[in-house]
């Protein structure tokens, strides 16, 4: 497997990459084809390869789940994630680990893009606000605010228009600044380049912990996620074009089978054994014992089973539409597959109820 760095978040990731690259074996690049060992490349992209919510991409790798389904998987890191789309469109990677919504959002601009395994059954999202701006208690409290995403065209991009629109704040009354993760969200609160922002963990145990931010709302549970937003929404997905999917559907098949067995090993072990398997600089700027409590906190984000929630595609169609009117003429259906998910069940004997 080989890694490749984007855009790098400091030195953190850039130790987690090297740590993951040091052990891993260079491959072939093109789409569809096959590395040195006749092992099929599937290329790819994570929107943050050490966030917590896109945990499963590397820990897969760690665990050599894989390697044991035959594939020789290069992952590569985008911070901002709205690229790695890009990307995957003009045919750089094959796959991205990234939220589900883009699958809407792609279909309404005439791309043909599916999910094929739902990583996560909520964001994970968290709305922080600078701990010396006490009047900002909510979304309502928005207008003339900067607020932080990770870049334009973002999935936080995408929940911060929504959140404002649901609060009665116009979209032109607020002022998005892309500023990604880690220590250029944590640099943009201190400099006050932003009053409010939406990020996940760890960044926000740096910030929390500090004191530096307080929570307005956090999406890290379902109830938070359907306060916030109406229902359960699905987030964390590894989607394709159509296009690979239809010509590559064993190799998918096989991620799929190590993206399911990933999800079923994080729900039969502790927070503190996960930790145990993550390169030790993904949680440099925590602390080991910060990054185990936040994991600690959101294990229930992780969907068990790989399959779409049934009301999960509703409820991103309906936060869309809110602040973008061309996703509505979208046929939901296109936009996932479980099949791949329920055949790695099976494989697996993993419960829907699980």
């Amino acid at each position: 497997m080989r890694i490749r760095t984007v855009a790098v978040r400091g030195a953190t990731l850039a130790a987690a990459v090297a740590a993951a690259a040091s052990m891993a074996a260079c491959g072939s690049s093109s789409a569809g084809g096959t590395d040195s060992a006749g092992k099929p490349v599937v290329r790819v992209m994570v929107g943050g390869l050490d966030k917590q919510i896109y945990l499963p991409a590397m820990l897969a790798q760690q665990l050599g789940f894989y390697a044991q389904q035959g594939l020789d998987v290069q992952l590569s890191d985008e911070p901002a994630g709205v690229n790695a789309e890009t990307d995957m469109i003009a045919g750089q990677v094959d796959a991205v680990v990234g939220f589900y919504d883009h699958n809407i959002d792609l279909r309404a601009k005439g791309k043909s893009t599916e999910e094929v395994t739902q990583l996560l059954q909520v964001p994970g999202e968290v709305e922080l606000c600078r701990s010396d701006e006490p009047n900002i208690t909510s979304p309502a409290d928005w207008k003339g605010k900067s607020l932080g995403i990770t870049d334009v065209g973002s999935s936080t991009d995408f929940l911060t228009k929504y959140l404002a629109v649901r609060n009665g704040v116009a979209v032109t009354d607020i002022h998005e600044l892309g500023v990604q993760a880690g220590a250029t969200f944590i640099a943009a609160m201190q400099h006050k380049s932003i009053d409010c922002g939406m990020t996940t963990e760890p960044t926000v145990s740096q910030l929390i912990d500090s004191g530096q931010a307080r929570i307005i709302l956090d999406t890290r549970t379902a109830a938070g996620a359907r306060s916030a937003l109406g229902g359960v929404y699905p987030a964390s997905s590894v989607y394709m074009t159509t296009d690979f999917v239809n010509a590559h559907k064993d190799t998918v098949q096989k991620l799929v089978n190590a993206y399911v067995e990933t999800l079923n090993w994080i729900h039969t072990h502790t927070a503190d054994q996960i930790t145990d398997k993550m390169p030790a600089a993904y949680y440099a700027g925590t602390g080991r014992t910060a990054y185990v409590e936040a994991l600690q906190h959101e294990l229930g984000i992780y969907d068990p089973t790989g399959i779409m929630p049934p009301d999960g595609p509703k409820t991103c169609l309906a936060v869309l539409s809110a602040f973008n009117p061309d996703v509505k003429s979208v046929d939901l259906s296109k936009t996932y597959d479980d099949e791949f998910a329920a055949n790695a069940d099976r494989t697996f004997h993993i419960s829907s109820t699980s």
